[in-house]
């Protein structure tokens, strides 16, 4: 720049600096908190990574809350990330969220205390980690992990760098909340056999190309995932049909890991084995087995199957009777964990942000659960009975298994 440049840009400085300091200062109404929001100065700024259907659904979420500043979006889909500035920005009466395409950008902000993760089941765990290693506390959507080895690798990350991480669960509470209260209030009598209904594995994909979409960075999407030609069918997020991204193995566990996440995370939390895991996993043979059975320590045996009255979702039998666990008015006053603070699942994880408490749904709970539904699809795919060992998390004796516990990662991606 030229000596000229140089003075006309101090003249120009100068001027502005002047303006400033002749004109009143002006605070919003925002800044200062009204209408029942918190100051900024006060307010948890987060990001929200992923912000298709769930996505934005959390979003919106926490966008409710007086309690969140949003400031960023990220999605490798430009037309979401637009929508979704564009709904933060309306929010607030400003046109101040930055939207990115990768989410290192948005985790790096040290503007930021905690991010939400909406994204497809095979970008949980890196972003997760990522978030935690920069100070970040996480809310990430069910089911929290691909693949077992990275649920503990997000457990461990949670502990070593001191975050908050709170898997996206609502439901084991909101729905299935009286089925705990009964069982664990002894409404109902000895446990027996539980029956849980949800879709089955994921499978793989064969799917033909197409063009990529303008907007889409499609490398992105696949991440850690083996290269693939784009196809609308592998990343949509559509539930039904056998199509979108929870129907195949490179992306998802299928609906076992998905809605399994609410309902065998439902059944494990009613019988209080959310921290442990089954020790035998058995597929069906036709013969003695008619389900997937899976047999915990303590002779509980929990079948991913519909009821013996045909009814589905979260069905228990008790010794000495059969038939689903009475309802509400069964339920019995009894100690147990709910949420923190106001407002459901999302004000359960900001009230911990604060406090530094556990949350409901904490990082291991959830590590446990979508355990449960990966060692179900393990036991699928390999078609034969499975020993696990809950505290090593390790099947017994069985190195082929053992290999299923994790995925090969496209480089450069790496826990």
């Amino acid at each position: 720049m030229s000596l000229s440049g140089i003075r006309r840009t101090r003249r120009e400085f100068l001027r502005t600096a002047a303006a400033a300091v002749a004109a009143p200062y002006v605070l919003t109404s925002t800044a200062l908190g009204a209408a029942g929001r918190l100051p900024a100065s006060e307010r948890i700024v987060m990001g929200t990574i992923g912000v298709g259907g769930r996505g934005t659904d959390d979003m919106n979420g926490f966008l409710r809350s007086p309690e969140v500043q949003m400031v960023a979006v990220c999605d490798v889909f430009e037309g979401r990330r637009q929508r979704a500035k564009g709904t933060v920005d309306k929010r607030y009466g400003s046109a101040d969220c930055t939207a990115y395409n990768d989410f290192r950008d948005l985790v790096t902000r040290p503007d930021i205390d905690a991010v939400c993760i909406g994204t497809p089941d095979h970008w949980h765990a890196i972003p997760t980690i990522w978030a935690c290693r920069h100070g970040k506390d996480v809310y990430c959507e069910k089911p929290l992990s691909l693949t077992v080895r990275e649920g503990r690798a997000m457990v461990e990350a949670a502990r070593r760098y001191a975050r908050v991480v709170s898997g996206g669960s609502q439901r084991v509470l909101e729905d299935y909340g009286g089925l705990a209260r009964a069982v664990r209030g002894g409404a109902a009598g000895e446990v027996k056999e539980v029956y849980v209904e949800v879709g089955g594995p994921s499978r793989l994909c064969n799917l033909p190309a197409e063009p990529v979409p303008p907007g889409l960075d499609w490398e992105m999407w696949l991440g850690q995932a083996p290269w693939a030609p784009y196809n609308r069918d592998r990343c949509s997020g559509a539930y039904g049909g056998g199509t979108g991204f929870r129907a195949w193995r490179d992306y998802s566990g299928g609906m076992m890991t998905d809605w399994g996440g609410h309902k065998f995370g439902g059944a494990l939390f009613a019988l209080d084995l959310q921290t442990t895991g089954p020790v035998e996993i058995i597929p069906p043979d036709g013969k003695d087995y008619q389900y997937l059975t899976y047999v915990f320590a303590n002779g509980i045996r929990m079948y991913h199957a519909p009821g013996p009255d045909g009814r589905g979702s979260i069905n228990i039998t008790f010794k000495g009777t059969l038939g689903q666990v009475p309802g509400r008015q069964a339920e019995r006053a009894v100690s147990m964990p709910g949420y923190k603070g106001k407002g459901g699942i999302y004000g359960d994880f900001l009230h911990c942000v604060r406090t530094r408490e556990r949350p409901f749904r904490d990082v291991e709970l959830s590590h446990r659960t979508a355990t449960v539904c990966h060692l179900g699809n393990i036991a699928y795919w390999l078609g034969r009975r499975l020993r696990w060992d809950p505290v090593k998390e390790l099947f017994v004796g069985d190195d082929e298994a053992n290999r299923w516990l994790d995925r090969p990662k496209r480089e450069p991606w790496r826990i």
